[in-house]
């Protein structure tokens, strides 16, 4: 019926009914609920001025019916562009989403139009509404809808892609998860299926309707969103890739290639194949993008025929695309059967050849990943990785299975299933190019769509050797590989608290100190403990403080007793190394561990504080790390009187007196000198001599070490405590093992100590066949046992004692004294001058004296005579130096102007020069070379050194000849002493004058030199 017929009021009933109708549709629309929100609301707000005018007169007037059937007909096409998309699928509505929301805005602005004609034409009757009118039309006229930004961003990705080509899977997965997750579908292959067809119907629709732009849009996104993992139907995908096998199994099976029809080819450009073939009004076809450049520059003829186009619109060739597009993919199952039969051949060269195939497949088209899968090639090429020995095919065929599985879960899944994991591992340890290779394929294993596939994580968790070749690679020099091995490693160690342990057996700690860091209470416990248990160097304990480990353990001991053990445990085993002591105290740690060990009342927590005090202690350190977290230094008369009193406890287990007895020890060997103040104050001798009596072999021998630290402050009361029998064999025990060279130097350095007036300790050692064990140290102990050994020595060479000092000769000990005068330390040469020298006092009254009273005489005996003693002498007899060969080195090592060596050097040679027969001596010392270097004294010594060297000279110028010889030299260095003295008034002057006077006396009066 024609609207003119129909009375104006009937008329405006119906667009009335219109109006409301659409507007109701319009709010059921499912996306870009925005835009139709809105149309249906400029609706429902027209719907009243549509019934004011019906309850009025509506003028009858051409203008009134014009603008109605306006109305009528734009509200029509509201509601058809409503039809039209409220049932299309989710997928389309998004990817379509601008040009919906252009759609919806356009119908809006005309609707609007039309209603301000409405109100032109009947301005009386909406008078009193007028001004509600106009801004509604005004709005509408004006409107501007825009998608939401979300998908506006998801379809900005979407046409970049398809721009780009980008045809790999991991685009295509994340594309499509987030198209599904914008419009609420469920990411599952049935959801996705069943949108997917919908969405492929919708395509069909569109090319049935000629709208060939949409078709092939729909087309291209259909094509890149079936590539996702979630979109494939893989029964589909078999049934299609046998077909094609089908197909070729009337080609040779030495053949690769099926050449194209000349029909592929694009006139422009007659080499390459065409992609995306498009038709002219002519009917010629030509690659889309040849052709637009074609027209870009200018041209507007056929590219074939040269006809002249007055057309240039183009139509994707369907046909042709799809006869092109199975060509290459018969193209693709020749290549991957003749990728098959190269793998089976199991030559190198063979086996490289179909790894180049296989890549270039993947690269032309993704569905050879699933083409290459069906047919069993991933699992062919794993197994070559197990039996082949070429490492560069090895790396090959990891690219390979890293290119098939790329965002690509199915063909993961069967690269895990066939010993992927057990067989890629090994790979992480060869070459860097092998190993680089190895990793990428071990990380992409480990994605999915959701970040870290923690089933695969658990699995390669299992591989023994996994954790151990990751933090090589981690460590290593390529940054790529080192970079997918700590991600790998850092997984794995947040999925199982097992593989920090495993990656800190393999020296990297990272991991286990973020978790002591910031882990729970239970998982730092944990943590704690196994580092107690792990077996590590000094150089991992190192990295470990460097690591961060010391302050989380630390605040751990504040903590339950639980806490408290494990973290002390760990900081006991951590504290051996110098660098974390460090640590330790700049954080104020040995403040702590001291609080808890003197105040805490659980033997374990006690025991584990002195194992770190004995480690902060040892090698030697000494007090150096007992301090605070400022570096001032601790209480130490406290710690020494509280360790003290450990031992005196009688609650106090072997666990904590052994540490504590340790830690006590090594603060004694600082030799500070508030620390023999604490422990004369704290009666250490005391305290520690019952230790002498333990059963415990350990607790005896650290009681021997620290009785000899005490020994040098407060001597008196041990020797006594060691008279008893058993004591004695016990000292004597120490003496004798040189198993513990700490404890037998100890135990020789207690008795050098010790008073040599306790005559009955001396007797009870020779009884105890004490002085054969210190002998022997002599042969075969350390240097600092030796030096020990040679002072406990004095005591069994005292001039008074010449028994002693004849047993000592006889157990063979002056070939030791000699040995250490040329190759001893200072010490050991200075200790050995100084026993010769209380040998060689005995050796006047041991020298057997001729009959014939003057020992100038010729003696016609052939026994020879002594030229110092003027008698029969020798070693063994006599103890002389002079037989022993003694003098040259004595004089040696004068001349190495030492002061430690030189003081008993002097004495030693003044020996030779007693007061009441100096003659002969001195004549031995001048053949010697001796008298110069003691001269020399006078210069380089020390003032109380310069004494000694002063009263040998005074000996030896009591030779009128040696006086002479000696004058022009010893008479400068006398004056200058002599000068010095007027003004001084010293000692040592008034000495030097004395001698320089002796020259001047000696040069008027003589006496003969025999």
């Amino acid at each position: 019926m024609a609207l003119e017929l129909i009375p104006i009021g009937t008329l405006l009933a119906l667009v009335t009914n219109q109006v409301i109708k659409t507007a109701q549709a319009a709010k059921d629309v499912i996306i870009e609920k925005g835009s139709f929100k809105a149309l249906s609301k400029y609706l429902f707000d027209i719907e009243p001025v549509l019934k004011e005018l019906q309850n009025r007169e509506l003028n009858d007037s051409q203008a009134a019916r014009h603008a109605l059937e306006f109305l009528e007909q734009d509200v029509k096409k509201a509601n058809n562009l409503v039809e039209k998309y409220k049932n299309r699928t989710r997928f389309y509505l998004l990817v379509n989403c601008r040009k919906i929301v252009k759609e919806v805005q356009d119908v809006t602005r005309e609707i609007g139009k039309s209603l301000n004609a409405l109100s032109l034409a009947n301005t009386e009757v909406l008078a009193d509404i007028s001004e509600k009118l106009n801004i509604l039309q005004n709005e509408m006229q004006r409107a501007e809808f825009e998608a939401s930004q979300g998908q506006l961003q998801i379809v900005e990705k979407l046409d970049k892609g398809l721009q780009d080509e980008k045809i790999d899977q991991g685009f295509a997965n994340d594309i499509l998860e987030e198209i599904a997750r914008a419009v609420g579908v469920p990411i599952e292959p049935s959801e996705i299926s069943k949108e997917l067809a919908s969405f492929r119907r919708e395509k069909e629709e569109a090319a049935n309707h000629k709208e060939r732009a949409e078709a092939f849009f729909l087309g291209q996104v259909i094509e890149l969103l079936s590539q996702a993992d979630a979109a494939k139907d893989h029964e589909e995908i078999k049934r299609q890739y046998f077909q094609r096998i089908q197909t070729i199994q009337r080609y040779e099976q030495w053949q690769e290639y099926i050449p194209p029809l000349k029909s592929f080819y694009c006139p422009i450009n007659c080499k390459t194949v065409m992609v995306d073939p498009v038709s002219l009004c002519t009917g010629t076809t030509c690659e889309r993008a040849a052709i637009e450049n074609w027209f870009g520059s200018g041209e507007r003829t056929d590219p074939a025929t040269g006809e002249f186009l007055d057309d240039l619109s183009l139509r994707p060739n369907l046909r042709l695309r799809q006869s092109i597009e199975e060509w290459r993919e018969l193209n693709y199952c020749l290549k991957i059967r003749s990728a098959r039969t190269k793998l089976h051949l199991g030559m190198d060269s063979s086996v490289q050849e179909a790894l180049n195939q296989m890549q270039d497949l993947i690269k032309e088209k993704s569905i050879n990943k699933d083409w290459i899968a069906i047919e069993g090639l991933i699992e062919e090429t794993m197994s070559i990785i197990g039996s082949s020995h070429n490492r560069d095919v090895k790396r090959r065929i990891l690219i390979t299975l890293k290119a098939l599985v790329e965002g690509h879960a199915t063909n993961k899944v069967r690269v895990i299933e066939s010993q992927g994991l057990e067989l890629i591992v090994p790979c992480l340890g060869r070459d860097p190019n092998t190993s680089k290779a190895a990793v990428e394929l071990l990380f992409e294993l480990l994605q999915d769509r959701s970040g870290w596939n923690t089933s695969v994580s658990r699995k390669l968790s299992q591989q023994s050797s996994a954790i151990l070749f990751l933090v090589t690679l981690m460590k290593g020099s390529v940054e790529e590989s080192a970079d997918k091995a700590e991600k790998i490693l850092l997984k794995l160690c947040d999925d199982d608290e097992d593989n920090i342990i495993r990656a800190a057996k393999a020296d990297w700690f990272k991991p286990l100190v973020n978790f002591l860091i910031q882990g729970p209470e239970s998982s730092r416990i944990s943590m704690a403990k196994k580092l107690m248990e792990m077996e590590l160097v000094d150089w991992n304990i190192k990295i470990l403080g460097e690591e961060g480990v010391i302050p989380p353990l630390l605040e751990m001991v504040t903590g339950n007793l639980e806490s408290k053990q494990s973290a002390l445990s760990a900081l006991v085993k951590l504290s051996s190394c110098r660098e974390n002591k460090r640590l330790i105290a700049a954080s104020g740690g040995v403040c702590l561990v001291l609080e808890q060990m003197f105040s805490f009342h659980v033997h374990s927590i006690i025991a584990r504080c002195a194992e770190i005090l004995e480690k902060l202690s040892s090698r030697g350190d000494g007090i150096e790390f007992l301090v605070d977290e400022n570096g001032a230094q601790l209480n130490l008369e406290q710690i020494v009187s509280n360790l003290l009193a450990f031992q005196q406890n009688p609650n106090s287990s072997n666990t904590v007196r052994k540490p504590a007895l340790q830690a006590l020890l090594g603060i004694c060997k600082s030799g500070e000198r508030c620390v023999e103040k604490a422990v004369l104050s704290a009666n250490g001798v005391s305290v520690i001599l019952p230790s002498l009596d333990d059963p415990d072999q350990e607790i005896r021998e650290v009681a021997i070490n620290l009785l000899f630290r005490f020994s040098q402050i407060e001597p008196q009361e041990i020797g006594e405590f060691l008279l008893m029998k058993r004591r004695l064999e016990t000292l004597v025990g120490f003496l004798e093992d040189d198993s513990k060279r700490d404890v037998q130097m100890a135990a020789a350095g207690l008795l050098a100590n010790l008073p040599k007036s306790e005559t009955a300790l001396t007797e009870k050692l020779i009884e105890s066949d004490g002085l054969q064990a210190i002998l022997n140290i002599l042969k075969s102990g350390s240097m600092e046992a030796k030096e020990n050994a040679l002072g406990a020595l004095f005591r069994f060479t005292d001039p008074t004692n010449l028994e002693s000092q004849r047993l000592v000769v006889e157990l063979g000990a002056y070939p030791f004294f000699l040995s250490f005068l040329k190759y001893g330390s200072v010490v050991a040469k200075a200790r050995a001058v100084a026993l010769i020298g209380n040998l060689s006092l005995s050796s006047p009254k041991l020298t057997v004296m001729s009959e014939r009273p003057s020992w100038l005489c010729f003696h016609p005996s052939r026994v020879p005579i002594c030229r110092v003693h003027g008698g029969t002498c020798s070693v063994q007899t006599s103890f002389c130096l002079s037989e022993a060969k003694a003098l040259p080195e004595l004089v040696e090592i004068l001349r190495e102007k030492v002061h430690e060596t030189a003081y008993e050097v002097l004495p030693t040679l003044s020996t030779l020069v007693w007061e009441s027969s100096c003659h002969g001596g001195a004549n031995v010392l001048h053949e010697a070379n001796a008298i110069k270097p003691i001269l020399d004294v006078l210069n380089w010594g020390m003032p109380s050194l310069k004494e000694e060297a002063l009263g040998v000279l005074e000996k030896v110028f009591a030779t009128k000849e040696l006086a002479e010889i000696y004058e022009p030299i010893a008479r400068v260095p006398l004056v200058g002493m002599t000068t010095r003295s007027i003004s001084d008034d010293s000692q040592l002057g008034r000495k030097a004058a004395r001698v320089l006077a002796q020259l001047e006396r000696y040069s008027k009066s003589s006496m003969p030199i025999v």
